[in-house]
């Protein structure tokens, strides 16, 4: 089986109940030991001594349990805001300390693979893994023309374990869900298929080189993030060799500050490129913990496995754009209008009931600063909404949410301190101030004018936290906007502009005067005359006196020489 198929898995197991049985009875004997040491040791007052025991026992459970429990452990290990500090440092031995297998048996699937000897295809290859993980093993090699590469092998016979573990959970999403004490009940099996068919493409090495490629084209202007080379002639379905990264693991902070890396930038190259990844290019890396991102000498981050990876269409993105700004903004009208286009709520959803609770739940989000906002607490609420409003998470979203709460952990892992949104929102607000797309620039239009009436506050809002970046730059942007003015395309904004400058039958001096006092530091004279200039010439004569209807014809605009 090639891809991931529910019904063809369901056919197959049905008539094999004896392994069915077999391994819910190996699942739940695990868990149930678990739980029952951690109660035992509370009814003996033990806790606190047991819990390094107990870490312990928890990722030998996962490892015992195979790949589809080693992944589960894989994304708590990045979350220290929700584990503890000794069962974290359990967990996160499962990003890549985990259990080899024998190195004769990967030679050979390396052989039978690439149909050559070893000796063939390698000048050098290390004789036992230099890492391992879940669904394979990767060894460090020298082509015989001397690139230095990893040559990672999967795991022999994963594809019946990953099927019998993903019936096995279909089967609990559809038995438990209904009783869940969140709407989720109906998404459940849908949330299990997407990680089916997620985990499929993951496991065939070859739909891994593609997407790396494709990763490495959208960050080709990007001198701040690396992406590993794939050798296509030394790889296959189960079998990939890509340029070797010298690098260090993003949670080994000590070792990094001892290199003179700069792990505040870092987490800033991390968060950015994610965003970039989720609102620009629409394919995002679904699976960022520790052991598939390393920090390098020069500062750059570099991305590896790219197996676990997703696609967003553009409307998505968008949409994901303005819902982070109405929830900064706290218009929780737009916000539940949002969730609907979002698909976590359904189009015939009265909304109204549920806006008091949105800003009942989420109102005190952000306390007194942008800077309290983070993707757990807004998790954490939200279990609080699905309880009682028909909230549900669309399949699509399970990879996106995972992928954020996992960026926002591994940061925070790095800096305790890290506020997500010092990053995030300075982000959004420079693309929403460049609309480089018409799309953005749409957008930036809805943001600005609520019934009908310019937001002076909303664009100050956007100023002011696009400038908590340092390196965001005023007058690229406002050429943007200036010839998105001029344009065609712009007539509606420069009607809003002019009537919302005199709108109440007052002119908006004072709303003018804050934002000059803005921008005043980053604007020079002879920049304002470049980037005017290059705006104005971009027009042709004609586009210039579509401006200025009321001039009468015969006066040229322009007098040719």
């Amino acid at each position: 089986m090639r891809r991931y198929d529910p019904q063809a898995i369901a056919s197959y197991y049905r008539s094999r109940p004896w392994k069915v049985i077999w391994r819910a009875i190996t699942i739940i004997w695990y868990l149930s030991s678990f739980i029952l040491g951690l109660k035992w040791d509370e009814w003996t007052n033990q806790a606190e001594q047991q819990r390094p025991k107990r870490a312990t026992q928890l990722q030998n459970i996962l490892t015992n349990l195979g790949p589809t429990f080693i992944k589960v452990g894989q994304a708590l290990s990045t979350r220290p805001d929700l584990i503890r500090k000794d069962f974290l440092d359990e967990l996160i031995k499962l990003q890549d300390q985990l259990p080899s297998f024998d190195s004769t048996v990967a030679y050979r699937i390396i052989e039978r693979e690439l149909d050559k000897t070893v000796e063939e295809l390698f000048a050098q290859i290390t004789p036992l893994p230099v890492a391992a993980a879940s669904l394979g093993q990767v060894y460090q090699a020298y082509l015989h023309s001397g690139e230095k590469v990893a040559v990672k092998v999967q795991r022999p016979n994963l594809k019946p374990v990953l099927t019998l573990d993903l019936f096995l959970m279909r089967w609990g999403a559809k038995a438990v869900g209904p009783w869940l004490p969140l709407n989720l009940g109906h998404d459940l099996g849908l949330i299990v298929d997407e990680f089916g068919t997620k985990l499929f493409e993951e496991v065939d090495y070859l739909n891994e080189g593609r997407n790396a490629e494709k990763f490495a084209t959208n960050f080709s202007g990007n001198p701040r993030v690396k992406v590993p080379s794939i050798f296509w002639r030394y790889s296959s379905n189960t079998v990939l060799t890509l340029e070797w990264i010298e690098g260090y693991k993003l949670n080994d902070i000590p070792t990094m500050q001892g290199a003179g890396i700069d792990t505040n930038a870092l987490i800033e190259v991390g968060v950015t490129s994610g965003l970039q990844q989720l609102l620009e290019f629409g394919f995002f890396h679904a699976d960022p913990h520790p052991g598939n991102l390393f920090g390098l000498a020069d500062g750059r981050m570099a991305y590896i496995d790219f197996g676990m990876m997703d696609q967003l269409d553009e409307t998505t993105k968008e949409n994901l754009v303005e819902a982070i700004v109405h929830l900064i903004n706290k218009d929780y009208v737009e916000l539940a209008e949002q969730f609907v286009k979002l698909g976590f709520l359904t189009p015939e959803t009265d909304i109204w009931p549920i806006v008091p609770a949105l800003e009942a739940v989420l109102g005190d989000i952000l306390g007194q600063s942008v800077r309290d906002f983070n993707f757990k607490t807004i998790t954490d609420r939200f279990s609080e909404l699905m309880y009682e409003y028909p909230f549900r998470v669309p399949a699509k979203f399970a990879l996106i949410i995972r992928s954020l709460v996992t960026q926002e952990g591994l940061a925070l892992t790095m800096d305790p301190n890290f506020k997500i949104v010092d990053v995030a929102y300075p982000y959004v607000a420079r693309r929403l101030l460049a609309g480089e797309s018409p799309q953005l620039r749409r957008r930036l239009i809805d943001v600005l004018f609520k019934d009908g009436k310019f937001q002076w506050s909303r664009l100050e809002n956007l100023i002011a936290i696009a400038r908590s970046d340092t390196n965001f730059d005023i007058i690229p942007t406002a050429e943007l906007g200036l010839r998105y003015l001029l344009s065609e395309e712009g007539a509606f904004l420069r009607r809003q502009i002019l009537l919302a400058l005199v709108e109440d039958d007052k002119l908006h001096t004072e709303e003018v005067r804050r934002l000059w006092n803005l921008i005043k530091e980053d604007i020079h004279p002879n920049r304002i005359f470049d980037a005017a200039w290059g705006a104005i010439a971009d027009f042709s004569r004609e586009g210039a006196a579509a401006l200025l209807p009321s001039m009468p014809t015969g006066i040229p605009f322009f007098e040719e020489k």
